[in-house]
């Protein structure tokens, strides 16, 4: 049954994407309708709620597993050529602002949770861009691998 690990590495690496990229592009959204709320109402602290679990339960254990996965298939199945893969160059950059995104959106949440949040909904919209533009890059480069 596992006689090929390189391939369930590569799925549970692909799964965690996904979790991860699903909770990055929720989370905004749930911030833009947080935003329209007054801080200490019951529905204020019903978003809190949602974007603690989000965020703790869902989006930073796949990030973590996202990364974890994806390091063993550059090391340990040696998958890419440093020398001539550009497409990886420009594709690990991109998961690092993607990192950083999440972290952005980390900090974000403890403001909310602490009532001191003081960006818009549109702030929010527009931030929700980025992990989606992040997402149709570093797929593209994935699949297609241009260069």
């Amino acid at each position: 049954m596992f006689d090929n690990p390189y391939l369930y590495i590569k799925s549970f690496h692909i799964i965690s994407v996904i979790s991860w990229l699903s909770a990055m592009l929720y989370l905004p959204r749930i911030f833009v309708y947080h935003a329209k709320v007054k801080p200490d109402i019951e529905t204020s602290e019903i978003f809190k709620t949602m974007e603690y679990r989000l965020a703790y339960y869902i989006m930073t254990p796949a990030m973590i597993a996202s990364w974890f996965f994806g390091l063993i298939l550059i090391f340990y199945f040696d998958v890419i050529n440093f020398s001539s893969d550009v497409w990886f160059h420009i594709k690990f950059l991109m998961v690092i602002i993607l990192s950083a995104c999440h972290g952005i959106l980390l900090k974000k949440l403890r403001l909310f949770n602490n009532n001191k949040n003081i960006n818009s909904p549109k702030y929010f919209k527009y931030l929700n861009e980025i992990p989606t533009i992040l997402m149709v890059i570093i797929v593209l480069l994935v699949i297609v691998k241009p260069f």
